[in-house]
C-alpha cells in the first residue's frame, strides 16, 4: 500500500536588515573617523608620546558613542540626539497643543497636530466614479489615498487558500515598486470595542410591533450583552505618491495628482481582491475625517456611529478631525480624554515563521481598549532593489572575511544575502518595512496594563519592539492611515543619520 506524505506547512522568512559597510558593525562614517584617528595617532607618535596618548583618548571618547549599542541596536549618539531633541521640544513648548475656540492654532478649528498640521483634504473620483479622499502634505509634496478593506479572515479557511492569499499579497507589494510616483504604503489594522449602535439599528429596522414576547426578550438580551464582548476590526491601506514626477522636477498640484491617482485606483483595488483583503473601496473625505477624529477622541465613536446610521454621515471636515488638546510626554501621549503609547519594531522575525505569525498581535485584546497595528512599506524600484541587495551581499562577505575563524552567524548572513540577490534577479520585489503598535486606553492608570499586554504579544509575533521615547506624538500620527513618511520629517539631515 502506497503511503503519501502529508504536505508540510509553508513557512516564510529571510527578513533582512542590510548590513553596514563599516568595520565590525560600525557605520561607514564611524569607520572613516576611526581610521583617520588612528593615522593621526601614528603620526603624533613621531612628535610626542604624550600627544599621541591624548589623541588616542580623544579618539576613544569620540568613537565610543558611535560604537556602543543597546539591545535594540541604537548607538549612544542616537539616544543622546533623541534626548537633546526632547529637551528642545519641551523647552519651546512644542509638546503642548491647544486648538478650538481657546487655541491659537487654525483660528478656532481643530486641525491635526504635529506632522499633519499643514495637511489638507480634498475629494475626487476614480475611474469607476467612486469618490475618494486625497491627503496632501505640502512640506514633503506627498499625496495619499486610503483604501478601506473588509478582510475575510483565516477562520475555517484551509491552509492552501491562506498560502494563495499570501502569495498574491507578496505579488501586490512587488508591483508597488513599479507604481509610478509611489513612495510609500501602509496597512493599518485597528481593533476597538463595538459600540452596539449598528446592532441596535439593525434590530430596530427588522422588528415589528406584534412580535412574540419571547423573541422580543431574546433580542433585548442580545442587544445588552453582545456589544460588551465584541470588537470592531477595521483594515485600511494608505498609498502615498510624490507630487514630483521625477527627482528635481516641479511638483504637481493636488488636482493633477487626484487625476493621476484616480486612474490608478481601479487596478490597485482589483489586485487586492485576491489577497484576502475582501472588498476594497477608497475612503471618502467624511469617512477619513471620522476615522481620524475617533482615533484622537475615542469617546465620540458612538456619536459618529449614530450619525452614520441615521443621516449617512457625521459631516465632519478635516478642520474638525483633530483633538481639542494634546500633550506629549516622554513615554506616552495624551489626546483629549485618552492616553496612548506607541511601540516601534526594532527586530523583524528571525528564522522562518508561519503565515499567522502576526495574528495574535492584530487580534483584539481585552487589556487594551483600542489597538492599532500599522505596517509601513517603502518599496524599491527594480534598479534600486538590485543595487541594495548587491551592496548588502558585499557587506556580508566583507564582515565574514574579517575573522580568520569563520562564525556560523556570519556564514548564515552571507547565505541569506546571496539568496536575496538570487530572488531579486528572478523578479521578486525588494521593500523596506517597519511596524508600529499603538495602544489607547481611557486613563493613565491603564497604561501599565496595556504595556504589559504588548510586551506579551510581541514575542509571540517573533518581533522585538520598544516604545518610541520622545516622539510619541509623531509615532501616533504615523500609525494612522495618513500616508506620512517618517524619514522625511526627521530633524536630522540624511548624511548625519547615515553616519550614526
Amino acid at each position: 500500500m502506497a503511503v503519501t506524505e502529508a504536505p508540510r506547512p509553508r513557512t516564510y522568512g529571510n527578513f533582512r536588515k542590510p548590513r553596514t559597510s563599516g568595520l565590525r558593525g560600525l557605520s561607514l562614517g564611524a569607520t572613516l573617523l576611526l581610521f583617520a584617528g588612528l593615522v593621526a595617532v601614528v603620526l603624533a607618535t613621531l612628535v610626542s608620546t604624550w600627544a599621541a596618548l591624548g589623541l588616542a583618548v580623544a579618539l576613544a571618547v569620540l568613537t565610543a558613542p558611535l560604537a556602543v549599542r543597546d539591545r535594540h541596536g541604537r548607538t549612544l549618539m542616537q539616544r543622546g540626539a533623541v534626548r537633546l531633541a526632547w529637551w528642545r521640544t519641551t523647552a519651546s513648548g512644542g509638546h503642548l497643543y491647544r486648538s478650538g475656540p481657546l487655541g491659537r492654532a487654525g483660528y478656532g478649528t481643530c486641525r491635526l497636530p504635529g506632522l499633519a498640521a499643514e495637511s489638507t483634504l480634498t475629494e475626487a473620483q476614480d475611474g469607476y466614479g467612486r469618490p475618494f479622499a486625497v491627503i496632501s502634505v505640502p512640506s514633503t509634496g506627498h499625496h495619499s489615498v486610503v483604501i478601506a478593506c473588509d478582510a475575510d479572515g483565516s477562520a475555517l479557511v484551509d491552509e492552501r487558500q491562506v498560502d494563495t492569499w499570501v502569495a498574491h499579497w507578496g505579488q501586490w507589494l512587488a508591483t508597488l515598486g513599479a507604481e509610478p510616483g509611489l513612495v510609500a504604503a501602509s496597512v493599518t489594522v485597528e481593533t476597538a470595542p463595538d459600540t452596539g449602535v449598528r446592532l441596535h439599528q439593525e434590530i430596530a429596522a427588522n422588528s415589528v410591533a406584534d412580535a412574540p414576547d419571547l423573541a422580543t426578550a431574546m433580542l433585548r438580551e442580545v442587544l445588552a450583552a453582545y456589544p460588551a464582548g465584541s470588537a470592531q476590526i477595521a483594515t485600511r491601506i494608505a498609498l502615498t505618491y510624490s507630487g514630483a514626477a521625477r527627482p528635481g522636477s516641479p511638483r504637481r498640484s493636488a488636482d493633477d495628482m487626484a487625476v493621476h491617482i484616480g486612474t490608478r485606483l481601479p487596478g490597485l483595488t482589483a489586485g487586492l481582491s485576491m489577497t484576502g483583503a475582501g472588498t476594497a473601496v477608497p475612503m471618502t473625505a467624511t469617512e477619513l475625517a471620522e476615522a481620524v477624529r475617533v482615533a484622537y477622541d475615542p469617546t465620540v465613536a458612538p456619536l459618529v456611529e449614530e450619525a452614520r446610521a441615521t443621516t449617512g454621515g457625521s459631516g465632519l471636515t478635516w478642520d474638525e478631525a483633530g483633538p481639542m488638546a494634546a500633550q506629549e510626554a516622554w513615554d506616552h501621549y495624551r489626546h483629549d480624554g485618552a492616553y496612548s503609547v506607541t511601540w516601534a519594531m526594532t527586530e523583524a522575525p528571525q528564522g522562518e515563521v508561519f503565515s499567522n505569525v502576526l495574528t495574535g498581535l492584530v487580534q483584539p485584546s481585552r487589556d487594551i481598549a483600542r489597538k492599532r497595528v500599522t505596517l509601513l512599506y517603502r518599496p524599491h524600484s527594480r534598479a534600486e532593489g538590485a543595487r541594495v541587495v548587491q551592496q548588502d551581499y558585499k557587506n556580508a562577505l566583507f564582515t565574514a572575511q574579517q575573522s580568520q575563524i569563520g562564525q556560523a552567524r556570519d556564514d548564515a548572513e552571507v547565505t541569506a544575502a546571496r539568496r536575496t540577490t538570487e530572488e531579486q534577479a528572478q523578479g521578486h520585489g525588494v521593500i523596506r518595512f517597519g511596524l508600529l503598535v499603538t495602544a489607547t486606553v481611557s486613563s493613565a492608570a491603564e497604561l501599565a496594563t496595556a504595556a504589559a499586554a504588548v510586551d506579551n504579544l510581541a514575542p509571540a509575533a517573533r518581533i522585538a519592539v520598544r516604545p518610541v521615547y520622545g516622539s510619541q506624538a509623531a509615532a501616533f500620527a504615523a500609525a494612522l492611515p495618513l500616508g506620512l513618511v517618517l524619514p522625511l520629517h526627521t530633524a536630522l539631515p540624511q548624511t548625519v543619520r547615515d553616519a550614526m
